[in-house]
């Protein structure tokens, strides 16, 4: 079956994540995650995508990003694959063992309101959620952890653009309050399907522009048919 489409529209934030094949781990050490963040790093450097916030896990990563023109989010997220394979396989000498990651990218548009705040919650908290850690900044490997200190061979750490609202000053403390029920399963529906995430209207308006409308059904049933005219 050819793969579907994907309409991206330029100044809209998406959540993009990817796990690795089969439940694999991507990252052992803190090597490994270190590597993760220069690619991306390098690749926001090489392509007009703005990185709003991030969270990498022993088995998955998530990205909020905005690009700034249709074509450089699958880009970006095309050379981000390609380039940490081939340098994983390279470290673990296991070049011919197999996928890494599952697959494609999986990613939703966000609607620019307190649903943003809502994803960018939800990322940064992974790890407290996990029970990696007992607070979310206590993770090293996302939006909340500080840069290490550069080096001469380090390379820069991501550098993040400015939110569409204020961040709020207890933004801390809201990361590590767990999402109410509604919240997490309208955003696993989001993650699951790719539905847009944001208010009704919007939702429902973005689906059709961006011709996600099979997100908006439960799986398995088919779109109605029209009423014939009498």
């Amino acid at each position: 079956m050819p793969r579907a489409r994907r309409n991206i529209a330029a100044g809209t934030y998406y959540h993009v994540l990817n796990r690795g094949n089969g439940q694999r781990r991507l990252f052992y050490k803190d090597r490994d995650y270190l590597a993760f963040v220069r690619v991306l790093a390098e690749g926001l450097e090489r392509y007009r995508v703005d990185l709003l916030a991030w969270c990498l896990m022993p088995n998955h990563w998530h990205l909020v990003l905005r690009p700034r023109d249709a074509s450089s989010l699958s880009r970006l997220m095309g050379w981000i694959g390609v380039t940490h394979v081939r340098r994983h396989h390279q470290h673990y000498h296991t070049r011919g063992g197999g996928h890494l990651y599952q697959g494609r990218f999986k990613s939703f548009p966000v609607q620019d309101d307190r649903h943003f705040r809502t994803v960018c919650r939800y990322v940064e908290a992974n790890a407290r959620r996990a029970g990696l850690v007992r607070r979310a900044e206590q993770w090293g490997w996302s939006s909340l952890a500080q840069p290490p200190a550069p080096t001469p061979e380090s390379r820069p750490w991501p550098t993040l653009a400015d939110w569409p609202m204020p961040k709020p000053h207890d933004w801390l403390d809201r990361v590590n309050e767990p999402l109410s029920k509604q919240e997490r399963e309208a955003l696993q529906t989001s993650v699951i399907r790719g539905r847009p995430f944001g208010q009704a209207d919007w939702v429902g308006d973005t689906a059709k522009r961006l011709n996600l409308t099979h997100t908006l059904r439960d799986p398995g049933r088919p779109p109605k048919k029209p009423k014939p005219t009498k």
